[in-house]
C-alpha cells in the first residue's frame, strides 16, 4: 500500500465516520418534527420485521406533527403498535387511513437525557476516528519496514494523519455543539 493510499483511505474512513455520527444525531428528537425520528422504527407486518419507511410515507404537515400514511391501509394497526413499542415517547392517533403523531413538549430532564445521548454518540465517533488513526499509523510502519517509504516520508505522513484526526474530531464537536443547542432551545 503506497503512502497516498494510506492517507486517502484514512481520510475516506474519517469522512464516513463523521457522516455516520451526523446521521445518528438526526434520530435524536429535538423540539421539531422530523421523519427521521420514526423512519427506522421496526414494524411487524406480513410475518416479518420491516422499517416504517418501507411501509408508509412520512411527512411533517406542521412543525410539531408527523403524518404517517401507509401504502397498505391494512397495516395501520401494526404501524401504530410498532411506534408505541419503539419507546420514543410518541403516541400515534389513527385518523381513517393515516396516523397523526403530535410531538409533546420536551421537559428539561428529557432534554438533558437527549444531550447525554448525543454526547455518547459523538464520543463513539471520536473513538472510531482515533481507531482509524491507529490503523493508518500501523499501515505506515509496515510500509516503512517493507522498504516502501522512507522514514522522513513516514514522519510527514504521521503528521498529516494527526492533522486529519484533529480536523475530523473538531468537525464532530461542531456538529455536537449545534445539535446540543438545537435540543436545549425551547
Amino acid at each position: 500500500m503506497a503512502l497516498d493510499d494510506v492517507l486517502l483511505d484514512a481520510e475516506d474512513k474519517m469522512l464516513k465516520t463523521e457522516e455516520h455520527v451526523v446521521k445518528e444525531f438526526t434520530s435524536v428528537r429535538t423540539g421539531k418534527a422530523s421523519p427521521s425520528l420514526i423512519e427506522n422504527v421496526l414494524v411487524e407486518v406480513y410475518g416479518s420485521q420491516m422499517r416504517l419507511r418501507e411501509l408508509a410515507g412520512i411527512s411533517t404537515p406542521e412543525p410539531r406533527m408527523l403524518m404517517v400514511q401507509p401504502w397498505d391501509a391494512g397495516t395501520i394497526g401494526a404501524i401504530e403498535k410498532g411506534i408505541q413499542k419503539a419507546n420514543l415517547g410518541l403516541n400515534p392517533a389513527v385518523h381513517g387511513k393515516f396516523l397523526r403523531i403530535v410531538l409533546p413538549d420536551l421537559s428539561t430532564e428529557r432534554r438533558l437525557e437527549f444531550v447525554k445521548t448525543i454526547k455518547k454518540m459523538a464520543e463513539d465517533g471520536r473513538i472510531a476516528i482515533r481507531h482509524i488513526r491507529r490503523d493508518s499509523l500501523e499501515a505506515l510502519k509496515k510500509e516503512t519496514k517493507a522498504g516502501g517509504i522512507t522514514e522522513d516520508d513516514e514522519k510527514n505522513a504521521e503528521k498529516e494523519i494527526q492533522k486529519l484526526t484533529n480536523d475530523y474530531i473538531q468537525k464532530i464537536d461542531g456538529h455536537l455543539a449545534h445539535k446540543e443547542k438545537e435540543i436545549m432551545t425551547v
